[in-house]
């Protein structure tokens, strides 16, 4: 049983039918799109008793500034469809992923349901990258071939420690264990100078 089994709260439902809409025939981590979403959520679940479903319904529709149709504005709907809370928390999802392209990111731990999101989006994308690296045969050669992403290790675990006291305990050792695996598997890897 996960936070997204039936019977789900109705902004779960609208959320995941829209996030089914919205991510169809696009890929993230060469899986479909919803199948990241769904993760994200279930994730939260996994970890926090009795989540908000706000944060559920926020989760399930993170990427949607990425892969909703851009007319008449996706915060305009997400807002219309949603309220201001989701469409807020989704909008400091984005403006992290963007940040992650500039150096030095900014951590922010302040916000507990964007900090919930943000480390389980963490969770499963890492987890997710180690599970495509293993598959190659080449766990080393696939993460020599990300140096950016090697690079952003130190910002993630940095991310991780800060974020420590305020997401649940299982939470952060989960991301933890993550991203020891990840440290040891790219260790002596050379990271892009941009950082």
């Amino acid at each position: 049983m996960t936070v997204l089994s039936p019977p789900r709260p109705v902004v779960i439902e609208r959320a995941l039918r829209d996030a089914r809409a919205w991510c169809a025939g696009h890929t993230i981590d060469d899986r479909p799109a919803l199948a990241h979403a769904v993760r994200v959520a279930v994730t939260i679940g996994d970890h926090v008793a009795a989540p908000p479903p706000e944060v559920i319904a926020a989760a399930l529709l993170h990427d949607a500034p990425e892969l909703a149709p851009a007319s008449p504005g996706v915060y305009q709907v997400l807002t219309t469809r949603y309220g201001p809370e989701i469409a807020r928390i989704i909008a400091a999802l984005q403006a992290e992923h963007q940040a992650l392209n500039r150096p030095h990111p900014p951590i922010r731990v302040d916000d507990q349901p964007v900090l919930l999101a943000s480390t389980a989006d963490k969770i499963v994308a890492l987890t997710s990258l180690l599970r495509r690296a293993r598959a190659t045969g080449n766990v080393t050669g696939f993460f020599a071939r990300r140096p950016v992403l090697c690079a952003l290790l130190p910002h993630f675990r940095a991310f991780q420690h800060a974020a420590q006291p305020r997401v649940p305990a299982s939470m952060s050792a989960h991301l933890d264990a993550v991203l020891a695996r990840l440290e040891q598997v790219t260790t002596g890897i050379h990271t892009a100078s941009t950082r």
